[in-house]
């Protein structure tokens, strides 16, 4: 009976103890990190050598130059990781994702779908020198690729409501986002008028 006693004591201790968060599967992190890694460097690399005259072309009237790009990215990124921020210190809400991983990863490969930056998220106008905006980005990312590596967060049990995706799927579409704006980058290099330097 004693045995049974204290058997019962430390089940009810056990059971008051807050219920440990879901982490990530070591799958989910690996794509995750690897994949804000590969648009982090890949971002790097569109940019490097590039002249002004080549930063500031437009392929168009009411284009955005490869700067602008930049800029967007700047203005962006902070704004999605500050939702990401924000969705973590609300209670866990499980609820059915509309999409899936892979519809989040094609939003940044499927440039067929034009959108307008939403108002607070177009270019700035205000960055005038690419090194200084890829350093603001490289400096944010790093913080990404910390919490991406090292959290025990549970990143599936929290909702981002401005996309209704899990917190997860958000992480990933700051990396697809900017992969999307890569690809314009790749774009606007390709335009027959783009300045030979």
């Amino acid at each position: 009976m004693q045995k049974i006693a204290v058997f019962a004591a430390f089940w009810f201790a056990f059971a008051a103890l807050p219920a440990r968060a879901a982490s990530l599967t070591t799958s989910e992190r690996q794509r995750l990190v690897a994949h804000l890694e590969m648009t982090g460097s890949w971002l790097v690399d569109e940019l490097s050598g590039l002249s002004p005259g080549q930063l500031q072309f437009r392929p168009s009237a009411g284009s955005w130059s490869i700067l602008e790009v930049l800029d967007h990215l700047v203005v962006t990124e902070p704004i999605y990781w500050r939702d990401l921020s924000k969705s973590m210190q609300a209670p866990p809400a499980r609820r059915t994702r509309p999409g899936s991983d892979a519809d989040v990863l094609w939003y940044g490969i499927d440039r067929t779908q034009r959108q307008k930056a939403v108002a607070g998220e177009e270019t700035s106008g205000q960055l005038r020198d690419a090194g200084a905006g890829l350093d603001a980005f490289r400096k944010l990312r790093a913080r990404m690729l910390d919490y991406a590596r090292t959290t025990g967060d549970d990143l599936r049990g929290h909702m981002v409501e401005r996309e209704a995706s899990d917190a997860y799927q958000w992480m990933l579409l700051i990396s697809s986002h900017a992969q999307r704006h890569i690809l314009q980058i790749r774009e606007i290099k390709a335009d027959p008028k783009f300045p030979k330097k």
